[in-house]
């Protein structure tokens, strides 16, 4: 049983994961209807029973498009002209997902009240906002 670290407490285990080759959509010459460089990951979310739960719905709500009907997070990555590349991007990917998903999300914002001198501070740069702008008028005549 190997498993993948992602944080120091929490892991998953490598035959969830399932990776299969595809063809990379997009140019790239001869040999792209050749080769299938392409890589499709495959998480099985339903059977993994290293992640807490609250990991597994934050995980759920980042990557809900990615996420199909059986339960089954889907990654695909064609970036990369190799396999191994691919592959690999695929996994950090994966890893980057969980890393997001594991740290909790900051408490609400606490509304609070301005000051009394930062109102006092306002009201005094409006004052002299104004009183600039009046002085700007024509000359008054006495």
């Amino acid at each position: 049983m190997d498993l993948i670290l992602i944080t120091p407490e929490i892991s998953i285990d490598e035959a969830l994961l399932e990776e299969t080759f595809i063809r990379s959509p997009g140019p790239g010459g001869q040999n792209v209807n050749k080769v299938s460089t392409g890589v499709m990951l495959r998480f099985d979310l339903g059977r993994c029973t290293t992640l807490p739960p609250a990991v597994r719905a934050r995980l759920v709500a980042l990557a809900k498009n990615r996420i199909n009907a059986e339960g089954i997070l889907v990654i695909e990555a064609h970036t990369f002209r190799t396999q191994e590349r691919n592959r690999s991007e695929a996994r950090e990917r994966l890893l980057d997902l969980i890393r997001r998903a594991a740290q909790p999300p900051p408490p609400p914002r606490r509304a609070t009240k301005p000051t009394h001198a930062s109102r006092m501070r306002r009201l005094e740069g409006k004052k002299l906002r104004s009183d600039t702008k009046r002085s700007r008028g024509r000359p008054q005549d006495d």
